[in-house]
Order: structure tokens, then C-alpha cells, then sequence
């Protein structure tokens, strides 16, 4: 296996553990690695009550020099609100709700049970 593909493995396992941590907590997922051209991609979509969630999955290996929630820059942030204006032209109107970007850090430690962290809101 490359390096690519390990590192391809360990984000889907990552947005796996994510979208399982939003159904937990009575989210809907509305769809996962929707791509809008060359523009970029949403991780996970989602519905909170009548808000629509753009979600940023980030997942690293326990040691990793950066957080999970270190990742998301200004420029990261604008990139995924732009994403959400096309994801909704694409989908019809806005939800009554809004439209919320939240990030879920996966940090996969080298023994034990994955640490799975949602942050609403973060941009």
C-alpha cells in the first residue's frame, strides 16, 4: 500500500467514525464527499433540525506535530462556506435553519479506542 492510499484509508475511516458520531447525536447525514467540480470537496453534509451542517472531517494517528481542530485556517473556512452556497444551488433552497460548518477532529491513538471530537460552529 502507498502512501496515498494509507493516508486515503485512514480519512475514510476517519469520516466513517465521524458520521457515525453525528447520527449518535441525532444528526442526519445527508450525503459524504460531495464534490462541487474542482473547487473541493464537503466531507460530510448533514441536517441538524432545520439547519444544514457542512462538516470538516480531519483524522490523525496519535503523535501527529497538529491537532485535528488546528486545521481548519480562515482561508479553509471561507473554501467550505463557498462549498455550501453550491451544495445548496445544487439541492434547492436554503433550510429554514441556516447553514452551520462544524469540524469533527478523529484522533486514532496506537493502542485503544479511537477520540472522536465535534466542534459546532467553528466558522
Amino acid at each position: 500500500m502507498t502512501t496515498q492510499q494509507a493516508r486515503s484509508a485512514l480519512g475514510r475511516y476517519g469520516e466513517t467514525l465521524a458520521a457515525r458520531r453525528l447520527t449518535e447525536t441525532g444528526m442526519t447525514v445527508l450525503e459524504r464527499n460531495w464534490r462541487s467540480g474542482r473547487s473541493g470537496e464537503i466531507d460530510i453534509v448533514a441536517r441538524d433540525g432545520d439547519v444544514l451542517v457542512v462538516c470538516e472531517v480531519k483524522t490523525r494517528t496519535a503523535g501527529f506535530f497538529e491537532h485535528p481542530m488546528a486545521a481548519v485556517t480562515p482561508e479553509k473556512a471561507q473554501r467550505l462556506r463557498d462549498l455550501a452556497e453550491r451544495w445548496i444551488q445544487a439541492h434547492g433552497a436554503a433550510p429554514p435553519g441556516g447553514v452551520r460548518i462544524d469540524l469533527v477532529g478523529v484522533v486514532l491513538p496506537a493502542r485503544g479506542a479511537p477520540v472522536v471530537e465535534h466542534v459546532r460552529g467553528v466558522a
